[in-house]
C-alpha cells in the first residue's frame, strides 16, 4: 500500500512539474520599432513586461498617428501607451500626439516643460494647443530623471531608461571617460538657437545592451555632451540625431558613442546628409547602417546604405518599419525589416 501511494504521489509530482514547465512562457525580448513618419520621429519601445514607451509622435494630419497606432496595436499588441516622451517642441516630434490619444489611451506624458512661444514657429501657440489638451499624467523632465518602468523577472536582464540631459544641460556621471584626443580636433558651427539644440537626450540600458536617442540635438551641443568628458559612453545602437541632417551628428559625438549599429529615421528627401553619412562610414565600430527611407535626392545615389538595410525604397511607400529585438539576457540583438524579411544579429559590447 505504501509503495502504491509513493508511486501515485511521484506520478502526480511529475505531471505538475511538466505542466508548470510547459506553461511558463519564454522570457520576452526588449523590442524597439522605428515607425515610418516620413522624416519625423516616432520610436516605440516595448519592454519584456509588455510596457510601452513612445518617444515622439511624428506630424499632425492623421497619417503619422495612424501608422503609430497600427504598429502599436497590430504588431506590438498594445492597448495603450504607458509612457509618451516628447524630446522637443518641433511639430514633427509632438504633432501626432493628440490624434494618437484619440485612438488609444496615453497614460503619462514626459517633456521638458511646454514654452509659451517658440522663436522659430510663429504659429506655435495654436499648434501646441491640442498637445496641451491631452488628458494624461504630466511629468516634467530634468537631467537624470529615470522613467519608472515595471519590474522584470529575475531571469531577465535589468532595464533602465533615463534622461541624460535637456536644454543643453546634462546629468553628471560618476566616472566620466576623458575624451581629450577626439575633442582636440573638434570644430564648432554657428550657434543653433532653435529648440533642436535643446532636445532631450535619452539612454537605455538592458543588461549590457545600450541605446542612445538624442532627438534633434545639434552640432555644438553634441560636442558639449562628450567634451571634455564622454558622458554617454559607448553604445550598441545609435538613433542618428536629427534624421541624419548635417546640422547634427558631429563626428566627435559619433566617435565617442562608438556604436555598432546606426539607425536613421530619415525621409525620402529629408536627412541622411552627406557629412553625416561620411561620419558614420568613417567610424570603424559601425557594422551596419539602417534607413527608414532610401534617399531620393539628387545626391542619393552615393548617400544610401545597402538596399537590404533600407525599409522603404519608393516615395509612395508601404510605411515599413525597422525593428530591434534584444534577447532577454541583453547579450544579443537583432535588427530587422519584417516586410522584406531582412535581419542581422549582433552581439553587445560588454
Amino acid at each position: 500500500m505504501n509503495t502504491r501511494f509513493f508511486l501515485l504521489t511521484l506520478c502526480v509530482l511529475v505531471v505538475v512539474f511538466f505542466t508548470n514547465t510547459a506553461s511558463t512562457p519564454p522570457a520576452r525580448t526588449l523590442d524597439v520599432y522605428w515607425v515610418d513618419v516620413e522624416g519625423g520621429a516616432a520610436t516605440l519601445l516595448v519592454t519584456p513586461a509588455g510596457e510601452s514607451v513612445l518617444i515622439d509622435t511624428g506630424n499632425p494630419g492623421g497619417r503619422d498617428a495612424q501608422r503609430i497606432y497600427q504598429v502599436a496595436t497590430e504588431v506590438a499588441g498594445l492597448k495603450q501607451i504607458d509612457h509618451l516622451i516628447v524630446t522637443h517642441f518641433h511639430i514633427d516630434h509632438y504633432g501626432g500626439a493628440a490624434e494618437l490619444a484619440k485612438k488609444m489611451p496615453i497614460k503619462r506624458i514626459y517633456d521638458k516643460g511646454i514654452p509659451q512661444t517658440l522663436r522659430e514657429d510663429a504659429e506655435f501657440a495654436s499648434r501646441i494647443a491640442p498637445y496641451r489638451q491631452i488628458q494624461a499624467e504630466r511629468i516634467t523632465l530634468k537631467p537624470g530623471t529615470q522613467i519608472k518602468l515595471k519590474a522584470l523577472p529575475k531571469r531577465v536582464a535589468k532595464l533602465a531608461l533615463w534622461c541624460l540631459g535637456l536644454d543643453q544641460k546634462f546629468a553628471d556621471k560618476a566616472d566620466p571617460q576623458a575624451n581629450t584626443a577626439n575633442c582636440d580636433a573638434a570644430t564648432d558651427k554657428p550657434v543653433d538657437t532653435s529648440d533642436n539644440a535643446n532636445s532631450t537626450v535619452f539612454m537605455m540600458e538592458f543588461g549590457s545592451f545600450r541605446f542612445f536617442d538624442g532627438g534633434d540635438l545639434t552640432w555644438n551641443v553634441e560636442k558639449t555632451l562628450v567634451c571634455p568628458d564622454n558622458l554617454p559612453g559607448e553604445v550598441d545602437v545609435f538613433q542618428v540625431n536629427h534624421h541624419g541632417l548635417d546640422q547634427s551628428n558631429n563626428p566627435v559625438l559619433v566617435k565617442a558613442l562608438l556604436p555598432t549599429v546606426a539607425v536613421i529615421n530619415n525621409g525620402t528627401r529629408k536627412g541622411c546628409g552627406p557629412d553625416t553619412f561620411t561620419a558614420l562610414q568613417n567610424t570603424p565600430s559601425i557594422q551596419a547602417i539602417y534607413q527608414l527611407h532610401k534617399n531620393l535626392r539628387e545626391d542619393g545615389a552615393t548617400i544610401n546604405t545597402q538596399p537590404e538595410k533600407i525599409a522603404n525604397m519608393e516615395e509612395n511607400c508601404a510605411a515599413n518599419y525597422v525593428k530591434l529585438s534584444v534577447e532577454a539576457d541583453g547579450e544579443k540583438y537583432t535588427l530587422s525589416i519584417p516586410a522584406t524579411k531582412h535581419q542581422q544579429v549582433f552581439t553587445t559590447k560588454k
